[in-house]
């Protein structure tokens, strides 16, 4: 893995856990009773983007932690997902291949 694709990963990795994380402990301003008129009763009151960005780099950083770990070590290959998802090639070690 070179470090263009480590970046890749983290940044893809980020994102992800960032839109996971990103609804929880939302309080709008339906939920306060706090309505501003001309806005929906869903909006966000309370969002609490600081502490999310913070926890979402820290799981982030642990979960690519875990994906170059798996990358790196060969547990998982390429051909085992392409396997997986029925576009494979059936290999030549596997004895059904010609």
């Amino acid at each position: 893995m070179g470090i263009t694709s480590a970046i890749v990963l983290y940044a893809v990795t980020w994102f992800m856990t960032f839109l996971v994380i990103l609804p929880i402990r939302v309080q709008t301003q339906g939920d306060r009773g706090d309505i501003v008129p001309g806005t929906h009763a869903g909006a966000p009151e309370q969002h609490h983007l600081k502490k999310k960005a913070l926890w979402t780099t820290i799981v982030a950083a642990l979960l690519w932690g875990v994906f170059v770990a798996i990358i790196l070590s060969g547990i998982i290959s390429v051909d085992d997902l392409e396997n997986w998802v029925g576009r494979g090639v059936p290999s030549s070690r596997t004895g059904t291949g010609g």
